[in-house]
């Protein structure tokens, strides 16, 4: 759509070319790239490919990175953000071939959002198991019926249970019951799942401690060499957390701000104004100058820890033993210890943050007659390192 707007543009503003030079040119140049960009969004993923497809933003050239990625913990692919959940439930469903067990648990943990019922539905589960390890001779815990109110309102609504009881020995039957005309379906434990009740208790114990299956952020970690433009970010889209309607509301408080720049406020008014600005952006991109003035960058969450910013420093260091300081705009000192957020510090979308070596640390290297190297970072690093 912009590549056609920018087309007629220049068919209102430019005169009419003498042949088909200039202004034929310049259509087919952008129908070549409309096609281009077409393939790229219709094409599906090569097979065995790990690597998402860096998405066609406009002007993607000057972006500071290409987009927010994701690694699938059970393959290690690399995932675009709008690939992550259909990926992982590819993965886990392949699982089910080589380990039913833990595909099963994973299945309920993940494709499972309400935590309070899965929680409720692990426990009863749990239960059944317990009641089987603690009474092993009495055949009615060997036995649930499918119909049970529990079972239909704890545990057949959740995804993945079915699974798992067929995973660990049980087998759905239809049994007779007493003063009843048909049949009912029930589970029952074989035997060859009672002869092993450390397979059972091991079973529940995996179930209870389970965790959702979620793909990690991608640090997409990169090294440029010095820079004037170590300050410039072109972030894409990705980075902000605004639905349409929230950009509505950007552009009329963009043609009230005279009007509120003018009303005075008090501090509380303007923290609380500040705190919802930072509460736009999910994602937050931030740049280390190094002593030798190489940059390191790396995706966080808005809401990491700056914790996470001193571990992710501290594996790209050759001594990653020495301490050091990261420093904020105007000098600020952001501690490891501190349990803040980049959104809480005013880090958010982006940062340029300065490395320095522990004060103590330099006085000690001086003292030995000696100067700290200039280059701090991997080998392995550096050789691959760019130009912003």
């Amino acid at each position: 759509m912009a590549a056609a707007a920018a087309l007629a543009r220049l068919e209102q503003k430019q005169p009419r070319a003498r042949g088909p030079t200039s202004q034929d040119s310049i259509r087919n140049q952008v129908r070549k790239e409309l096609r281009a960009e077409a393939t790229v969004s219709g094409n599906p993923e090569a097979p065995g490919n790990n690597t998402a497809q860096e998405p066609k933003e406009e002007g993607s050239a000057h972006l500071a990175v290409p987009g927010v990625y994701f690694t699938c913990p059970l393959t290690g692919a690399i995932l675009r953000k709008d690939q992550r959940d259909a990926r992982i439930r590819e993965a886990i469903l392949m699982h089910f071939s080589t380990d039913p067990v833990a595909a099963s648990i994973m299945k309920i943990h993940t494709f499972n959002k309400d935590r309070d019922r899965v929680k409720l539905g692990v426990d009863t589960i749990a239960k059944y198991l317990d009641n089987i390890h603690l009474h092993p001779e009495e055949e009615k815990y060997r036995k649930i019926k499918v119909q049970n109110k529990v079972f239909q309102e704890r545990i057949h609504c959740l995804e993945g249970t079915h699974e798992f009881f067929e995973a660990i020995g049980f087998q759905k039957v239809l049994l007779p019951i007493p003063d009843q005309e048909g049949p009912e379906e029930f589970y029952v434990l074989g035997e060859a799942a009672l002869a092993q009740p450390q397979s059972l208790e091991r079973h529940k114990e995996h179930l209870l401690s389970a965790e959702p299956v979620r793909a990690t952020l991608a640090r997409q970690r990169r090294v440029f060499r010095p820079s004037p433009l170590a300050s410039q970010f072109d972030l894409p889209t990705d980075f902000f957390n605004l639905t349409a309607e929230e950009i509505k509301r950007e552009q009329r408080l963009r043609s009230e701000a005279v009007e509120r720049l003018s009303v005075l406020r008090t501090k509380a008014m303007r923290e609380r104004e500040e705190q919802r600005e930072m509460r736009k952006y999910t994602y937050t991109l931030l740049r280390v100058r190094l002593p030798d003035g190489c940059l390191l960058q790396g995706t966080f969450y808005a809401r990491e820890r700056v914790a996470a910013l001193y571990g992710f420093v501290r594996e790209a260091l050759q001594n990653d033993w020495l301490p050091f300081e990261l420093l904020a705009s105007g000098g600020q000192k952001l501690s490891e210890d501190e349990n803040l957020a980049f959104n809480e510090c005013g880090l958010v979308p982006s940062a340029l943050l300065t490395f320095s070596w522990d004060a103590a640390v330099l006085e000690d290297i001086r003292a030995a007659g000696t100067q700290p190297d200039t280059s701090i970072l991997k080998p392995e690093l550096l050789s691959a390192i760019e130009k912003l």
